[in-house]
Order: C-alpha cells, then structure tokens, then sequence
C-alpha cells in the first residue's frame, strides 16, 4: 500500500506539509528494470521568454543529457498574455521538436490560449450546426464590463475570443491585486509582441501561419501510460492524465476525456481548461485507479499525492515558472541558480 507521499501546497510564501494516503500501486523490481524514463511538466509560461529560457537550460543542466534528450515534456499551457513576449514564446516551443528530435513533446491549450486560438479563427467549428453566437447568451450579462470585442469577424467568433479581446472598463483585479492588461485576459501584452494595439483585428494578419498551427494543434487532454514515481519504498507506475485546470468531480470521467479529445466548442466555457474549485481535485474514479492528474492555470504549486498542480507563477513578474520531473518529483525553477 502506498501511504506516504510528498505532499506541498504553496501560495505566496506559505507552504504546509502532509502526509496522505494514496492508492495501491505495485512497486518494481529495481534489479530487473531499466531506469524509468523522465517525464517533466512545465507549468504556466505567460509570456515571459527568459524565464521560459532559464528554466529550460536548469532542466538541461539538472538532468543527464541521455535521459532529458528522450524525455517527455509536457507543457501544461497558458503561453500566451500578461508577460511581454508571447511572440517570442510560440517560436521557442514551434522549434523544440527540431532542436531536440527525441524528445516527446506535449503542448496542452491553457484558457488563454484557447481564447488566443478563438480570436485568430482556428478552433474547430462547433457540432450539430451550432454556431458560436449561441454561446454568447450564457455570459451576456458581463459584456458590457468585460467589453466584448465587437471588431472585424466578431459575428461568428467564441465568447472567449471577443472576451480576449475585449476591453475591460475596471482597471484594477481585485483577486491578483493588480491593474488588467487591456482586457479580463490580460491580453494586452500579447497583441503588443506582435506589434499591433489591443483588440486590433490586425492580429488576425500579424501571427504567422506557424504560430496559428500551434494554436491549432493544441490539445486539451494528454494521457500518458507508465509514468514513474519513486520514493524511499520503491518505483511505481501509473497512468498520468494531463488537463490545463483539471478534471471534473461528479461527471462521468471517460465522457470528459472523450469531450476534450474531440474539441468540442459548441459550450462558452470548457471547464477542464478553465474550471477552479470543480477541478482542484482527483475526481473520486481516479483515486480507485490510482492515476496522477497534473495541471498549471491555479496560480500556486500545490503537490498533494498524485495531484500535481503546478503554476507557482500565475502569470506574475516577480514569480518563477516551475517545472515537475518524473519520477523523482523534484521541482525545478527558472529562478533555480545551477551550474554544469
């Protein structure tokens, strides 16, 4: 029986430390296996390319170079808004599989992104002849604060595009406790690293077709079998599932899956992307498995036995982007001060 496991919440600078149970999961033979392969998630970007950089160059630097050139990177989303650099951003994950070929890579959609991709027309058209207008209706109450985006091509575009886009009339996020970015988003940064003003239907020009591909190909749920953690009892393999904000509690769990890989837009919100308290935890079906559940979006780093959330930056300045690395869960900082 699993009963001990690494368990750290951080918000800010408090930090709590536990002990939960887990699942059972059968621990293997280390004489007979070969050393698990790693696998290393990387939390919410925002825009800031030098942090992405470092961070990048501390994984190179933290793990053999045979391991991390066959490594798995999932990258948990939210690239885009807040920070300066999106542009930049895009261009250094479209070149990754190049640079390292034998790398796995896995770029999950962020909420940010999904409304990046909304604006720019690439996501997929809703089924059974639903448009995306129909989808305003649920949140109209909030266009006018929000200031929905009413420029070239809004006729047809999700709620979450014209909300990207929009233009915010309060200043000030109470809940981050700092001044929005052009719109409920921030996006204003990212229109600007491409060298247009906010809410300027010049963008849908200004990104390249390769950065409209990224945006395309995004996916909203990754799924990845015998994934390692180990600890002082052993090494054990589960299943990992990887969402942007996280799963469902109370629904079905293979119908969610089943929602995410298919990219259905017909609904204003997609809470695997964007939920908070709905999503914070393992939905009870997966404890049972037992599989781990990795996700950015909530703005902390919160390790709670197969829980993994990881966004220790949120989107902040003065915060460092945070990776995780499988199996030995150790965390991994653009911040980290390391040397070959």
């Amino acid at each position: 029986m699993y009963t001990k496991a690494f368990s750290l919440s951080i918000e800010g600078r408090n930090r709590t430390t536990t002990e939960p149970k887990m699942t059972e999961a059968e621990p293997s033979n280390n004489s007979t296996v070969a050393k698990p392969r790693l696998v290393i998630c990387i939390g919410d970007i925002h825009g800031y390319i030098t942090k992405l950089q470092n961070l990048w160059s501390n994984l190179e630097t933290q793990f053999d170079p045979q391991h991390f050139n066959a490594a798995t990177i999932i990258f948990l989303g939210d690239y885009c808004d807040r920070g300066p650099d999106t542009n930049k951003v895009l261009d250094f994950l479209i070149d990754l599989p190049s640079r390292y070929p034998n790398q796995k890579h896995v770029f999950l959609s962020g909420n940010h992104d999904f409304a990046f991709a909304a604006f720019v027309g690439v996501l997929p058209e809703p089924q059974n002849g639903v448009s995306f207008k129909e989808g305003w209706n649920e949140y109209e109450e909030s266009e006018d604060r929000e200031g929905w985006y009413k420029g070239d091509g809004y006729e047809n575009m999700h709620l979450q595009g014209r909300r990207w886009a929009g233009h915010i009339k309060v200043r000030f996020n109470t809940v981050k406790g700092i001044e929005y970015k052009g719109s409920i988003y921030d996006a204003g940064p990212t229109f600007a690293s491409y060298g247009v003003p906010h809410g300027s239907s010049d963008l849908l020009k200004a990104v390249p077709d390769d950065h409209k591909k990224f945006l395309a190909d995004m996916v909203w749920v990754h799924e990845e079998d015998d994934v390692c953690i180990e600890d002082e009892e052993g090494i054990r393999h589960f299943k990992l599932i990887a969402a942007h904000a996280g799963l469902e509690e109370g629904k079905n769990v293979g119908e969610q899956l089943r929602f995410l890989k298919a990219k259905e837009t017909h609904v204003p919100k997609i809470e695997a992307l964007s939920g908070r308290k709905t999503v914070w935890d393992i939905p009870k079906a997966l404890t049972e498995k037992p599989i781990i559940v990795v996700s950015g979006h909530h703005g902390k780093l919160h390790i709670d036995g197969l829980r993994l959330i990881i966004d220790e930056g949120g989107g902040f300045e003065n915060k460092p982007v945070a990776a995780i690395a499988l199996p030995s869960m150790k965390l991994v900082r653009d911040t980290d001060n390391l040397t070959k």
